[in-house]
């Protein structure tokens, strides 16, 4: 998608560590514009496909998912939290993931109510790098027993390997910004 590719050029900074900051739009402060943009097109590039929910992870991935699923016949959004709280109540699905860019390991948590057996469900979330929060979404709804149907991704790092191993393994994966390499020296990025 040229118009996220465009503003990660424009605005986004690559870091030491393979770190890429676009906090100035996509996951500290949110361009609902091109939120909305991002949503229309995971509606084009999965039409046909039946989406009962989306599905997605605390916190960044909550604004593009609530802004895709207006597209998608305002399906309901579930987020899996990041940690227990007195809010959570009843049976839930659980597992644990490694956060790159935070560098440890959070508890993952949907309850139980909020995925139903035989649904399906598009997994949208703002970064793919190695897959590990992907990885842990697709524990719980296999748990579930709810049918994935493909993963909408904002920026996908193309050279950590995490999209492939998804394609490889017969899942969808749909990223608006694919990268091939980046570079924090020159502040360079090369897409796909």
């Amino acid at each position: 998608m040229k118009l996220l590719e465009d503003r990660i050029r424009e605005e986004g900074t690559v870091k030491p560590g393979d770190v890429l900051k676009v906090d100035a739009f996509l996951n500290h402060q949110c361009d609902i514009t091109l939120f909305d943009k991002m949503g229309e097109e995971w509606a084009r590039l999965f039409e046909g496909t039946r989406i009962d929910k989306i599905l997605t992870i605390e916190a960044s991935g909550i604004g593009i998912a609530c802004m895709a699923a207006r597209h998608f016949q305002n399906v309901p959004v579930v987020f899996a939290k990041k940690a227990q709280s007195i809010n959570l109540d009843g049976e839930q699905y659980s597992t644990s993931i490694y956060s790159f860019t935070k560098q440890k390991e959070f508890p993952v948590i949907v309850g139980k109510k909020f995925l139903t057996e035989g649904e399906h469900v598009l997994i949208i979330d703002d970064f793919l790098a190695n897959g590990n929060a992907l990885n842990g979404l697709l524990h719980i709804c296999e748990s579930a027993g709810v049918v994935v149907e493909g993963f909408g991704i904002a920026v996908e790092k193309g050279f950590q390997g995490g999209g492939d191993a998804l394609r490889q393994r017969g899942y969808r994966v749909e990223s608006l910004a694919r990268i091939r390499t980046m570079d924090a020296t020159d502040r360079s990025i090369e897409f796909y």
